[in-house]
């Protein structure tokens, strides 16, 4: 009987013998382009990593603007509040300014004792007072001898009378005031035909 010279290698060392044989068939030619590969891909690499890094300070550039803006105009929004409180708060007191001699001299009015027509000159007096309070802050009556005018007149009464025009106004229950071209209050009217 003969001796068999061939050895029997086990899974994985066979493979590695495979292996080595497959790198052993591998030219030099093919290792330089591999190497040439592995230099280009190492460069695209750094390429990438710096395009990253120049992306993320971009981010955090524009993460930081962004808090920066929303916080300016947080602080506008909260100034332009105050502001415009402010605003209405001088408003009100120019307008109450004007106002108090009125209230002054009605209380006045209210404490004498004197004759009827004492008390009404007083009053009339006090309603002289208070329109020339309104023509200070620039309000004035809603004029309704022009007819009946929808923007500035609120009709709660109509009558057909024929000694009356088209649309002219009867009776005004309630005097309409305005302020430029802003009704302050509408003229609550009667109109005929």
């Amino acid at each position: 009987m003969e001796k068999s010279n061939d050895v029997k290698y086990d899974d994985a060392q066979q493979a590695e013998i495979l292996e080595d044989q497959e790198f052993e068939g591998i030219d030099e030619e093919e290792i330089v382009s591999l190497e040439g590969l592995v230099e280009e891909l190492q460069s695209s690499n750094r390429k990438l990593l710096d395009e990253n890094n120049k992306l993320e300070n971009e981010l955090s550039a524009m993460k930081e603007r962004i808090v920066r803006i929303t916080a300016e105009y947080d602080n506008f929004r909260k100034r332009t509040a105050k502001e415009k409180e402010g605003i209405y708060t001088d408003a009100c007191e120019d307008v109450l300014k004007n106002m108090f001699p009125v209230l002054d001299n009605l209380e006045r009015a209210s404490n004498v004792n004197g004759s009827i027509e004492d008390i009404k000159k007083g009053i009339d007096m006090t309603i002289r007072q208070f329109n020339d309070s309104l023509s200070k802050l620039q309000v004035e009556e809603i004029p309704t001898d022009q007819g009946f005018d929808p923007n500035m007149h609120n009709a709660v009464m109509h009558i057909e009378d024929e000694n009356f025009g088209e649309k002219a106004v009867v009776e005004v229950f309630q005097k309409g005031y305005k302020r430029g071209e802003k009704v302050l209050r509408y003229s609550m009217v009667k109109v005929a035909n």
